[in-house]
């Protein structure tokens, strides 16, 4: 805000207290135009007030003459309830320092004052990054560096001034990631061992949930000052980058020092930032940096001889599973959003068991597709890192030992359950337990007396909206981990929703249990050449670059499925249709192909709402409609596990004028938001979940 005030106010934003010279400008003020005004509060007062005194002392002192500025300062001193004189001639204190342990560095200073805030670039002008944290640090008590990547080269630069900052005894906290493989374990090390660095690390290695490159000096005269900006620790970043970096003082800019160190302090204490000893951790570190940098396979698949550790999210739900079990609950019920590894759980789960039997205790692990078992089986051996645990029940192969099984829900007929013991195996897993009521289900769950009962699935919600804990665990949920608090957690990727009305009217299509006839819903968009048309021109508006895209289109019945496969091929997309009838080699030919990038779209119908496990989809097309939260939820998972190079989830679906209840691809009982005149409307993560 200028220091003088034209008569005339010109329009715009202001930011200045309400003085005298401005009440006699309001006067002045044109036909038409309004102020706008607000109290300041009791807690911005004193900076509000101060800023405004210093920038009229500040042209006060220089207008007055050079022999009158100290005797006019002290004058205004003196009118303060706490005078402090400034002595003549002034004189600025520069330090304090033992003269019998004098060291240079209790001299020397950063090129930038203490007191002020400057923006360095690079360029010529400014001082050279490196040279001034080799400064600031001499002259701290206290470092706090958040920095997402730590590079040996870089840590070398600053390698006399860390030195001197561990003989005396100043505190050194780290912050870093794993993310990209980008931190070498070395530099690590060398800070923990020779530095006496407290070291913390995010493991996280698919979000980029910390990506801030910052530092924080702290004294105990309380000049602390701060470098916010663009410079990792490595050799370029701090010598001859293009990089931008602020740097912030105590004098100058405290609350944002201050708002530095509340922030450091909450992440130095949150459990997602797990401590680093290079003594125990190192093995960790170095399988967490090579999956990071793509040098190793997913966890997912088979041995590798590494101690499978489990994420945050999965370590809660470890407890809760133990918490329960503590309280005398065997059956227990885990709920984790698509996504999320709740496979993994159940394995790591079953090793604790083991590893407090001191054996392999038997096994059952049930679920309703060839696909979901052969990925369960390929997670369990990895967590026990044992290759040939486990045998499968599925289609034509059968277990010979028959102590641990890995089974198909259809496998297990009334026959082969009669001829099983119900107590054979102590542990039973059922993975996507909101099918618990169905027949085959139910059989199985009267028949079997396992010790403990681990039921899995990410919508506990049945179609009657009741939950399956109510009649399986007596209300009971074991540990719970919701689609939208996994997003909120940066454990999904996020999505970007569009939903196009594609004036359809389903009106007249019969309306049969809270669902549109199947054969006649498939009749209307069979053949629809403009629904086609729009969902094509579309997905062309809305997805960057069509022949790099994975998707996957759920469809209403076969005959649509292959319709619209049939319609994106000769639209240039090339796409295929499968459907339950499809035999499992041509299944595993098409998602090979889809994630290949032979073809870009595969649509499907009764397949993949469950068990899918191909986390390179980056788009999801819901081109019927349902009724089911269940269904709904399940679809848009199967786009929202993260992958390399995927940033964001497109997930569409077409609104027709129906009953209301149903609009194809809306979210069920809600949807009528999403429309918007026919044209795609993007929904934010909090407009979805607030309808």
């Amino acid at each position: 805000m200028p220091d003088e005030l034209e008569e005339d106010l010109p329009q715009g934003l202001y930011e200045t207290l309400r003085t005298e010279h401005i009440e006699r400008n309001l006067k002045h003020l044109g036909e038409g135009l309004a102020t706008q005004f607000e109290t300041v509060s009791e807690e911005e007062a004193p900076e509000a007030l101060a800023r405004h005194i210093g920038r009229v002392v500040r042209k006060a002192l220089s207008s007055a003459p050079s022999g009158a500025r100290l005797e006019l300062a002290n004058q205004l001193l003196s009118n303060l309830a706490r005078a402090d004189a400034i002595t003549d001639p002034p004189q600025v204190l520069h330090a304090v320092y033992d003269t019998k342990q004098i060291r240079r560095r209790a001299l020397r200073r950063p090129t930038t004052p203490l007191s002020d805030a400057a923006l360095l670039t690079a360029s010529h002008e400014d001082p050279n990054l490196a040279h001034e944290l080799r400064r600031e640090l001499e002259s701290a008590d206290q470092v706090d560096l958040l920095c997402a990547f730590i590079k040996w080269r870089g840590l070398r630069l600053l390698e006399g001034a860390l030195k001197e900052l561990s003989e005396r005894g100043a505190r050194l906290r780290v912050i870093t990631t794993t993310y990209m493989g980008a931190t070498e374990r070395h530099a690590l090390d060398e800070l923990a061992n020779r530095y006496n660095a407290e070291i913390r690390i995010n493991y996280e290695t698919n979000a980029t949930r910390l990506h801030a490159k910052a530092w924080l000096f702290k004294r105990n005269t309380g000049f602390h000052t701060a470098y916010v900006g663009s410079s990792n620790l490595s050799q370029q970043a701090l010598l001859d980058g293009l990089e931008w970096n602020v740097r912030l003082s105590g004098v100058a800019t405290p609350r944002l020092v201050q708002k530095f160190q509340i922030t450091f302090d909450s992440y130095w204490e949150k459990a997602n930032f797990v401590p680093y000893d290079p003594a125990t951790d190192a093995e960790r570190l170095d399988d967490a940096l090579r999956r990071a940098g793509g040098t190793t396979p997913s966890r997912e698949f088979g041995p590798t001889g590494l101690e499978v550790v489990p994420f945050l999210h999965q370590q809660e739900m470890l407890e809760d599973l133990d918490a329960a079990r503590t309280k005398g609950f065997k059956e227990n019920l885990l709920v984790a959003a698509t996504g999320t590894g709740k496979t993994v759980v159940a394995a790591l789960d079953y090793k604790r068991l083991a590893d407090g039997l001191g054996r392999l205790p038997t096994l059952l692990f049930v679920a309703h597709r060839r696909e979901i078992l052969e990925q369960s089986l390929r997670a369990y051996r990895r967590v026990l890192n044992n290759g040939s645990f486990g045998e499968l029940l599925v289609g034509g192969e059968a277990p010979t030992e028959w102590l641990h099984v890995f089974a198909s829900v259809q496998s297990l007929t009334p026959e082969r359950l009669d001829k099983i013991d119900p107590s054979r195996f102590a542990v039973v897993v059922i993975d996507e337990f909101h099918h618990a009521d169905a027949p085959t289900y139910r059989r199985l769950l009267e028949h079997l007396r396992p010790t403990h009962l681990l039921g899995l699935t990410a919508t506990p919600e049945r179609g009657d909206g009741k939950s399956v804990a109510d009649e399986f665990f007596e209300g009971r949920i074991a540990s719970e981990l919701r689609l939208w608090d996994a997003l909120g957690e940066d454990l999904l990727v996020p999505f970007h929703y569009f939903g196009v009305a594609d004036e359809t009217d389903l009106r007249n299509l019969e309306w049969r249990r809270g669902n549109y006839e199947i054969a006649q819903l498939s009749a209307l968009y069979t053949g629809n050449e403009a629904r086609a048309a729009k969902v094509i021109a579309e997905l062309r508006d809305k997805v960057l670059d069509i022949s790099q895209m994975r998707a996957l289109g759920f469809c209403v019945s076969v005959q649509h499925a292959e319709y619209m496969a049939q319609v994106f091929t000769r639209a240039g997309i090339p796409s295929s249709a499968v459907s339950g009838s499809t035999s499992q080699p041509e299944r595993d030919e098409a998602l090979r192909q889809l994630r290949d990038r032979e073809i870009n779209c595969l649509f499907a119908v009764d397949l993949f709402n469950e068990g899918l496990d191909v986390p390179e989809i980056d788009t999801v097309l819901l081109l019927r409609p349902t009724q089911s939260a269940t269904v709904f939820l399940q679809q848009l998972g199967r786009g929202l596990r993260r992958a390399e190079g995927k940033a964001v989830l497109i997930w569409s679906g077409l609104l027709s004028s129906g009953h209301g209840e149903a609009p194809s691809g809306g979210f069920p009982a809600a949807p009528r938001c999403f429309a918007s005149g026919g044209c795609w409307s993007s929904v934010s993560l909090g407009d979805a979940r607030s309808h």
